[in-house]
């Protein structure tokens, strides 16, 4: 049972929540953690982004790698076997959503932790959901772990 579980972190409140559920999954069923984060350079700098200054994206990584280290540390704190994955998109039209669904199938993830901001009505409509995203394609069971509504 869940032997091989992934879950995304983004540094937010609710991934944190989420990756504190997925420690604890893990630690239940005697499964392995695999924590990924997204560099997605696209959504925070528009569509017509042809150049990325490399300061910008050696800080998007080192802080990515900040996370990771951190959530490497908590899983092994509680006695958690964790890898972690550092991703970036590899096109303007893949999603954050189609990069975890790659890292998934890649780790043979049996289970999915995503955390969920629960926006509701134009503010969803507007930022997208990449939990909602996820969930409506995996090809495993996926757990949402609702985050305070803002």
């Amino acid at each position: 049972m869940y032997e091989k579980i992934l879950v995304a972190v983004d540094g937010s409140e609710t991934s944190k929540q989420a990756l504190a559920e997925a420690v604890r999954m893990a630690k239940m069923t005697g499964g392995q953690l695999c924590v990924a984060h997204v560099i997605d350079v696209v959504a925070p700098l528009g569509m017509g982004l042809t150049y990325v200054p490399a300061e910008l994206l050696a800080s998007y990584r080192d802080e990515a790698k900040a996370q990771l280290e951190a959530a490497r540390s908590e899983a092994k704190a509680a006695g958690v076997k964790c890898e972690t994955q550092l991703l970036e998109l590899s096109t303007v039209t893949q999603g954050v959503a189609d990069c975890l669904q790659d890292c998934a199938s890649r780790f043979g993830a049996q289970l999915v932790v995503l955390g969920t901001h629960g926006r509701r009505g134009v503010r969803r409509a507007f930022l997208g959901s990449v939990a909602e995203a996820f969930a409506r394609n995996a090809e495993c069971p996926v757990l949402l772990v609702r985050g305070v509504p803002a």
